[in-house]
Parts: C-alpha cells; structure tokens; sequence
C-alpha cells in the first residue's frame, strides 16, 4: 500500500472518529439502583448529565445509605457509557486494538 494511500486512510478514519465522538455527545445510558430510588444519566462521552433521586430514599439518620446508592449508580452509569463508546469505536476499527484511540 502506497504511503499516499495509508494517510487518506488514515484522514478518513479521523473524520469517522470526530463524527461518532459528537454522536456519542448526543446518546445516553442510564442507570438505576434501590429498586429504581437512584438514577443516573450519562452520556456516551462518559459525562454524567443527571441524576434523580426519590425524595423518600432520603433520610438524614441514615445519608451513607443515600451516598452508597449514589455511588453505585454513578459507578454503573460510567461503565454503560463507557461500553458505549467501546461499541462504537469497535465499529470504526473493526474491533482491532489501536493504542491512544480510547
């Protein structure tokens, strides 16, 4: 393959990326914990866009409680979103491992 050939290629895939990085901005996961008490939203740039929670999880004689659930929801939220981009950047390279690419 031609150098010339290898760097539209490569110009090409960029172009690809930058189009599913802004897609990504616009597509969200959610997750929810405690029977749905807890959610959070966050999209598939791995940004947390919101979180809800039931007012009747919230008790100030036990607020580890509401931290725990708030954490796990985070927790879960990221690794959805971060299987998102995974997905779609398999898409892109065709699921071959390219260093620096996520």
């Amino acid at each position: 393959m031609r150098l010339d050939n290898v760097m539209k290629q490569a110009q090409k895939m960029q172009k690809q990326m930058m189009e599913i990085q802004e897609e990504l901005a616009n597509r969200t996961v959610e997750a929810t914990v405690g029977g749905g008490v807890v959610s959070v939203v966050a999209n598939g740039q791995q940004q947390i866009i919101s979180i809800n929670i039931d007012p009747e999880v919230v008790d100030p004689a036990d607020v580890e409680m509401l931290q725990d659930l708030i954490l796990a929801a985070v927790n879960e939220a990221y690794r959805k979103a971060q299987e998102l981009m995974t997905s779609e950047m398999n898409k892109l390279t065709g699921g071959m491992k390219i260093p620096g690419l996520m």
